[in-house]
């Protein structure tokens, strides 16, 4: 069973979860409307992903590409993720982190040009298994 198959689907009419099931920072409470994704949801199928590249790749090198600021966190999460299955399996998975910054902005305005900050070195990446981590 391919793992797109088993995605999440979450319908564009969903409504999400009231508010009053989590606890929010105040500060937060006059912006927010709902919980379309709840944080423990977003951890299990973080490790999920990990899991999965573990069972693809496992015992091969990998270099995580990490796109900056948006990814980060998602990004630190995969790699912990995939650090705890190294430590409880008989799996190693060698892996490097880089991180690059994408810009389509030149001041406030945006053009159409994207420019990657960062990439001096990818040429280390010719020939390796690649993950790459942005926020969408």
């Amino acid at each position: 069973v391919s793992h797109l198959s088993r995605a999440l689907q979450i319908p564009d009419d969903w409504p999400g979860y009231p508010l009053d099931l989590f606890n929010s920072p105040e500060h937060y409470c006059e912006d927010l409307e709902c919980v379309y994704i709840p944080h423990g949801v977003i951890m299990d199928r973080t490790e999920r992903l990990a899991r999965n590249i573990m069972d693809d790749l496992g015992d091969h090198d990998i270099v995580v590409l990490c796109v900056l600021k948006g990814g980060y966190q998602f990004c630190a999460d995969l790699v912990d993720c995939i650090k705890v299955l190294c430590r409880h399996s008989n799996k190693t998975l060698p892996m490097r982190v880089d991180f690059i910054r994408l810009k389509s902005y030149l001041n406030d305005q945006s053009t159409q040009d994207l420019h990657i900050e960062g990439a001096e070195n990818l040429s280390v990446l010719s020939g390796k298994v690649k993950i790459f981590s942005a926020a969408l």
